[in-house]
């Protein structure tokens, strides 16, 4: 697997100390909710956690939809999507909903408010420059899974970004012009590029790809390998040089 382009200006150099986990997801998936606390979860007794970067990289599971979908229950339209009865749209929302429930997670999928995301990954571009996007991200999936919020109302992402201590001012400024529609785009034909086909889908140290809400021992196993085949530097040779405190 080839992996993400980086993003720290670095040009390409791809050896690091740190890990990064590129994760593509959607606002409006439950699973990739699900997925991200397993993550953390796992990281929590990571021993290298604090040398681990999370970059969340969009994924729009429905590109085409509205702002905001015709007030139907959502039920009835799980059931028309995936050509089921209304009671096996149910029992497959109840099963999601409990999965929640296991990792510390109160969905309330029956009252989300389906609707566009392309505006609320737009703003967590804008959030990974300001070092907030975990944060960010977070905030949104809790609003829309959650709290039955309309996260495609430009007022309601406004007000999740100050939330988090992000100024409103230039939150709107963002959604109100095309800002980061290319990076959004980039995210996207990337995710073309390496066949993921649905989320969440974790990519880490830029070549181990998990497909999945994965389970919290799973991610646990994929931390210690990925951390393990990291990229490294290998000295070759040691001799004179020069450093904040002189020169040898």
């Amino acid at each position: 697997m080839q992996g993400p382009c980086p993003r720290n200006g670095s040009y390409g150099l791809r050896v690091q100390q740190k890990l990064q986990i590129d994760v593509w997801s959607d606002i409006a998936c439950p699973w990739c909710y699900i997925g991200k606390r397993h993550l953390e979860q796992a990281l929590a007794t990571f021993e290298h956690k604090d040398e681990v970067e999370i970059v969340w990289r969009a994924f729009e599971l429905d590109p085409t939809a509205p702002k905001v979908r015709e007030a139907i229950p959502n039920i009835e339209r799980l059931a028309q999507k995936y050509r089921v009865s209304p009671e096996q749209a149910r029992a497959m929302m109840d099963r999601v909903i409990a999965a929640g429930k296991g990792a510390g997670l109160e969905l309330k999928l029956h009252d989300s408010k389906a609707g566009n995301t392309f505006d609320a990954h737009r703003l967590l571009h804008w959030a990974h420059e300001l070092g907030t996007q975990d944060a960010l991200k977070e905030r949104m999936m809790r609003a829309y899974q959650t709290e039955g919020q309309v996260i495609s109302d430009p007022d309601v992402l406004v007000r999740l970004a100050a939330d988090i201590g992000l100024d409103e001012t230039e939150a709107r400024a963002v959604l109100a012009s095309d800002r980061y529609a290319a990076d959004v785009r980039a995210d996207e034909k990337l995710a073309q590029e390496l066949g993921i086909t649905g989320v969440p889908f974790f990519v880490l140290a830029g070549k181990l790809g998990v497909s999945g809400a994965q389970p919290v021992d799973t991610m646990k196993q994929v931390l210690a390998k990925a951390w393990a085949d990291r990229p490294q530097l290998e000295q070759f040779a040691e001799g004179a040089a020069c450093g904040p405190e002189g020169c040898d």
